[in-house]
């Protein structure tokens, strides 16, 4: 009977370095049997997220351009799952790590392709088996994510600030009140606008209103002289000539 596996050893990422952990946690796993891809192919996507967070391991195999990334996802998703789902001891998903994950290699299908002079060659067409263990994170690494992940109250207050702006944004004013308003006759309405209207602004002097149909001279600051305009039928008149 052959001894457990070396590479079943949890290993966690610190830095840009695997360390070996040394209290064993919970362990979840999920196996993948007659994979058609090699074992070659799928132990270099292995390595790329050994040790990691089990979200950050899904996100890395999502971007990875080999299609064996495609096959170790559905794995690492199905120890993901029995972790979450298992009756005893369930885990949620946001406190596992890739611990350990290595493949097997399978039976290989042998195929024949013919070739000049009555000749065959050999294609090997091969598969492999995919195990993903997934564990828990130490209690002190979660302990420190909790403690480095904003508080209750800190969310509470900035909802209230960001509900405030969002009323303060979206509050209409004095004069949108009066014309959005149904109840209001349209005469009142119309004084009730003017009223706004002929409100004092802050830095600007407006005339009153006088009601002459004769055209409003412009006043002049003193100490400065008073320009007057060229009649205009005397220019026309020169422009005949």
């Amino acid at each position: 009977m052959s001894g457990p596996k070396l590479n079943e050893a949890p290993v966690r990422v610190s830095g840009r370095r695997r360390v070996r952990v040394a209290t064993e946690t919970t362990s979840f796993r999920a196996k993948g049997r007659y994979l058609r891809v090699s074992a070659y192919k799928v132990r270099e996507v292995l390595d790329l997220i050994r040790g990691l967070d089990a979200e950050r391991a899904r996100d890395t195999l999502r971007l990875a351009e080999r299609d064996a990334a495609t096959v170790v996802d559905k794995v690492l998703a199905s120890a993901i799952a029995n972790a979450e789902h298992h009756h005893e001891h369930p885990v949620d998903g946001e406190e596992l790590y890739v611990s350990a994950c290595y493949a097997d290699e399978g039976p290989t299908l042998k195929r024949w392709r013919p070739r000049a002079r009555g000749r065959a060659t050999r294609i090997r067409k091969r598969t492999c088996h995919v195990t993903v263990i997934v564990s828990r994170l130490p209690d002190e690494e979660l302990r420190e994510r909790r403690a480095r992940q904003p508080g209750a109250g800190d969310r509470r207050r900035r909802t209230a600030a960001s509900k405030r702006a969002a009323r303060k944004q979206a509050a209409p004013t004095e004069t949108d009140e009066i014309v959005a308003h149904e109840d209001i006759p349209v005469a009142e309405a119309a004084e009730a606008i003017k009223g706004v209207a002929d409100q004092p602004v802050e830095g600007v002097e407006v005339a009153p209103a006088t009601g002459d149909e004769t055209e409003a001279e412009a006043a002049v600051p003193e100490g400065e002289p008073e320009v007057q305009a060229e009649p205009a039928a005397a220019e026309d008149k020169e422009e005949n000539e």
